[in-house]
């Protein structure tokens, strides 16, 4: 095809989840309306679209999960559920007018730095376009993980990641093994015990379950909302805060977790009776080495009659039945992956810069970017919750509005100098993953006796920002030229 007639787009946008949404609606504030957001599915919201398991919400209470600019005093729970969150997402996106400039269906291929145009080549699944400045807002919870386990394509029955919820397969009086206890684990059990003949829970490490308290809202509280918006900014700054002190135990001290652990502790006991079965849903690490988990509804559920939870590892998968290394073998219909994501976006595998590496090759070598939002050797490269963009202790939205703030001010700066190619300083990269590396080695991550995705495979921080949300919030609420190379 001749080049010049190659579509160009001064911004394309990778992704229409949260981030992507986002992005567009701030870039187009600012008055960059010539853009292109592509998304390879056929509906925007990006992890709301994709997770439907039974049970599916968020973690983390919907006033303060949720746009800052975009309060909705009408959720109907203090936790939002998967269809009330993506329904959500689709009215911001649809009141702020960037839907039109979606293109569904849209699969980004492959996407390269054409160092003698000073522009990114975009290869999608529906043709060739090319782009001043390409973002990435592609999510860390798109693609599902699965362990390698032998024997697993031998299996005769049905076996589906929680990504991919077999909505058409009846779990009525069957016997199904859910492989793995993390956070979408603990959601879709407790929908899916009742139903089930036999459930069966294979456990590698016990998370830390503390209360959740979720409830419906009433009519009065959202009318009241709806009357007083500040009282909305004071709950989301009451629930922000109540977060935040989780980093007391990472960032500060560790003896900080007495209180927390003294939580999950009671919540434990409160909800299984069985001692043998609460000594093995006991973790034997630090709260905060792995994500803790909010629930009132997962231990209740695993105290049944018809579940048995298992902490040998497993031998081998057969056509219908489940080895473990002990020896024993369990007769399954059914296997359910709660196994969590892949650590690497599939789209950083086909981000390649200046150099032709990919983002996927440097970040295997070392997690590295700068401020999670630009990657030396990336010119006219941004992203949302990259390499220690994201907070252990926060809501995503709020660390992915700081950066949202950031790029479109690092636009605007290039649209006023007339810029033609923005790239971080390799040494200015350098000191903030030396930074990163100094204030990770002491967190609970690092040191708090566990096995989890917040470590490379080699021991290091995979990604997390290891300081206070409310500090990345002031660290990226301008552009700091001086830290980029600039060029006319």
């Amino acid at each position: 095809m001749n080049a010049d007639r190659i579509e160009h787009t001064p911004i394309a946008i990778i992704g229409a989840g949260l981030g992507g949404i986002g992005l567009a609606i701030k870039l187009r504030e600012a008055g960059f309306d010539d853009l292109v957001v592509l998304e390879r599915a056929d509906d925007l919201g990006g992890t709301w679209r994709a997770n439907t398991y039974p049970g599916c919400a968020c973690d983390v209470p919907s006033h303060l999960y949720s746009y800052s600019f975009a309060p909705n005093p009408d959720w109907s729970r203090t936790y939002g559920r998967q269809r009330e969150i993506l329904e959500y997402i689709r009215a911001v996106a649809t009141e702020h007018d960037v839907v039109r400039h979606i293109r569904f269906g849209t699969e980004l291929l492959d996407a390269r730095w054409d160092e003698k145009r000073s522009l990114w080549r975009i290869e999608t699944s529906r043709g060739t376009l090319t782009t001043d400045f390409l973002l990435s807002a592609t999510g860390l919870f798109a693609e599902a993980k699965y362990p390698p386990l032998p024997g697993i394509e031998s299996f005769a029955g049905t076996a589906f990641h929680s990504l991919h919820w077999d909505h058409e397969h009846d779990l009525t009086g069957e016997r199904v093994a859910v492989i793995g206890t993390g956070a979408s684990a603990v959601q879709f059990v407790p929908e899916i015990q009742p139903k089930v003949a036999r459930l069966l829970l294979l456990q590698r490490s016990a998370p830390w379950i503390v209360p959740r308290m979720d409830r419906r809202t009433s009519e009065l509280e959202r009318r009241l909302l709806r009357r007083i918006p500040l009282a909305q900014r004071v709950i989301r700054g009451g629930f922000y805060a109540a977060i935040e002190t989780f980093g007391l135990i990472s960032l500060v001290d560790q003896r900080f977790r007495h209180p927390y652990e003294a939580l999950g502790r009671w919540q434990l006991s409160r909800q299984v009776r069985d001692p043998d079965l609460r000594a093995k849903l006991t973790p034997d690490y630090v709260i905060g080495c792995k994500r803790a988990i909010f629930s009132d509804t997962y231990l209740p559920a695993l105290d049944q009659p018809n579940v048995e939870v298992l902490t040998e590892a497993i031998a081998e998968i057969r056509p219908r039945s489940i080895l473990l290394r002990d020896g024993s073998e369990h007769a399954v219909d059914t296997i359910i992956f709660g196994t969590g994501f892949t650590s690497i976006p599939s789209a950083y595998e086909r981000y390649a810069g200046s150099d032709g590496r990919t983002l996927a090759q440097l970040y295997r070598t070392r997690p590295q970017s700068y401020l999670g939002v630009t990657v030396a050797g990336f010119p006219n490269f941004f992203c949302t919750l990259g390499p220690f963009g994201a907070a252990g202790n926060q809501s995503a939205i709020y660390m992915i509005e700081s950066q949202i703030a950031y790029i479109v001010d690092a636009l605007r700066n290039a649209r006023a100098a007339g810029a033609r190619r923005i790239e971080v300083r390799p040494a200015a990269q350098a000191a903030f993953v030396a930074e990163m590396a100094r204030r990770s080695s002491s967190t609970v991550w690092l040191t708090g006796g566990c096995q989890s995705y917040y470590q490379t495979p080699d021991g290091l921080n995979a990604g997390l920002y290891p300081n206070w949300s409310f500090e990345y919030r002031h660290r990226t609420s301008r552009f700091d030229t001086a830290a980029y190379q600039v060029s006319r």
